[in-house]
């Protein structure tokens, strides 16, 4: 694997916990499951794990609080994104770099290849705009008058929207996500957080979930017709409890962990399967229970369906990421 911009960073902030542990890399693997080389493979930069139930295993018993590990599960995305890419391939395509204190650092001075040709088709439209006499600009008309409805992504600069981009085209995705009543930040950047938000709209929406705002996708967002409305993590916690009777904190645990208690979370695995809902129910476990990720997005029919899998054995053995990282940390 070639090494990236963002596998680096990566790499980086697996060794920032790693350090704060205070612990070696065979005590870590054996609690996160995973071998002690692996780790230092992954820590060292010189690969990127395939699955990122082991990095979320790894960042739990290092002690990761929320908010860390919803930003090393950005670089990891962004990381895989780039994996087998050749190294000035990545550098032009990445998006503008997130610097610890959540701000952009100045933009490359090579726009990336999309980007690039998103200009240069605006430009060519200019001009000949500017020949008939009248300037046109995304989301207007003729000598300046608003386009139909100020539809933003039907600009030609938003063909399609899409992981890894940094612009106007992506804000006014999220502002119709948000509108949707989807829970994310409105920041113009396509992040992990984005990606989710818009696999959980598409499958809510009933077009093809493939993570990419395609016409269709845009369609749905513009007819306002989808509500991500869903439960709050106190009403998913309640109804944990009620279901698991049997052991109700290992259960609330392992969801938060697969979760954040968050009923539309997407996880996309780097086979091209995903994990669905409240517990992460993964796509060959819905073939089982006769499921489909729109009713794994209902937290009710999630809850049940994981203490359907919990009675097999009485365990957790489906969630050995989570289970692992919930075991007693010993003290350095």
């Amino acid at each position: 694997m070639v090494a990236s911009p963002h596998a680096e960073k990566f790499a980086a902030c697996l060794r920032m916990l790693k350090d704060r542990s205070g612990r070696g890399y065979d005590r870590l693997g054996k609690e996160a499951g995973v071998s002690g080389s692996s780790l230092h493979r992954y820590c060292s930069g010189l690969s990127v794990p395939t699955d990122y139930r082991v990095v979320h295993a790894f960042a739990k018993v290092c002690g990761a609080s929320a908010e860390e590990l919803r930003e090393l599960h950005r670089l990891w995305a962004l990381a895989d994104t780039e994996r087998d890419v050749p190294a000035a391939t990545a550098e032009e395509n990445s998006p503008p770099e997130i610097t610890p204190d959540g701000t952009d650092e100045p933009r490359r001075s090579r726009m990336p290849e999309k980007l690039s040709s998103r200009v240069a088709v605006l430009a060519a439209v200019a001009a000949v705009v500017l020949v008939a006499g009248f300037v046109w600009l995304p989301g207007s008309g003729p000598a300046g008058e608003p386009a139909a409805k100020d539809k933003v992504l039907e600009s030609p600069a938003c063909a399609t929207v899409s992981m890894g981009e940094h612009d106007e085209c992506v804000r006014e995705v999220q502002n119709l996500l948000v509108r949707a009543k989807g829970r994310l930040a409105v920041d113009g950047d396509f992040g992990p957080e984005t990606l989710r938000r818009v696999t959980a709209f598409q499958v809510l929406a009933g077009v093809t979930a493939r993570g990419v705002v395609d016409e269709d996708t845009k369609k749905a967002l513009y007819a306002q017709k989808v509500s991500m409305t869903t439960w709050s993590p106190a009403e998913v916690t309640k109804r944990i409890r009620e279901v698991f009777v049997e052991d109700p904190d290992t259960a609330v645990a392992i969801a938060r962990c697969a979760s954040f208690l968050d009923p539309l979370w997407v996880l996309p695995n780097t086979n091209g399967s995903r994990n669905w809902g409240v517990f992460q129910i993964s796509d060959a476990r819905l073939r089982d229970l006769d499921g489909t990720p729109r009713r794994a997005f209902d937290p009710d029919w999630n809850i049940k369906a994981a203490h359907r899998l919990w009675s097999v054995r009485h365990d957790f053995h489906d969630w050995p990421s989570c289970q692992a990282a919930l075991k007693d940390t010993p003290k350095s």
